[in-house]
């Protein structure tokens, strides 16, 4: 297949993708009160169990000042506490409320459901070949992708 081909046919999947997957990049509520991002907080934080704040950038992929963007209301809400880190008065760590496991249970079953949807639409022998040709994908654009994709 020529590269221009091939091409064409990355660019109607990367739009494809970009289509399909905007509940994620949205800021608004999918479920349990919830973004997307704020999902991937509670679950980083459930994961495990005290998170440094400076670390969540890194995680989501954003901006600094879009973490404490992303972090504020679900503190306002109480479903993260705030604390000073030990080893530095400046540092700050995450942790789970009650609320926030509650909420991040929530949410992990409305995903888990919707997630065995998509499986449900793979046939059964291609899932595992599927699996890994995304993430093969997903490397490969984090490899090319250190700055925006037009110079």
């Amino acid at each position: 297949m020529k590269t221009k081909d091939l091409n064409k046919d990355l660019l109607k999947i990367f739009t494809g993708m970009a289509q399909v997957t905007r509940c994620c990049r949205q800021d608004v509520a999918f479920c349990g009160g919830v973004t997307f991002h704020q999902f991937m907080i509670l679950d980083a934080v459930a994961r495990e169990k005290k998170i440094n704040l400076a670390d969540l950038h890194k995680l989501l992929s954003v901006e600094k000042s879009t973490t404490t963007r992303l972090v504020e209301p679900l503190i306002k809400k109480g479903m993260l506490l705030r604390e000073k880190a030990e080893y530095d008065s400046r540092a700050v760590k995450l942790t789970l409320t009650a609320g926030g496991r509650a909420t991040h249970k929530e949410v992990m079953k409305c995903l888990t459901d919707f997630l065995g949807r998509v499986l449900g639409n793979i046939k059964a022998d291609k899932r595992k070949d599927v699996l890994e040709a995304v993430n093969v994908f997903i490397e490969a654009i984090k490899k090319s992708a250190t700055a925006c994709c037009c110079p």
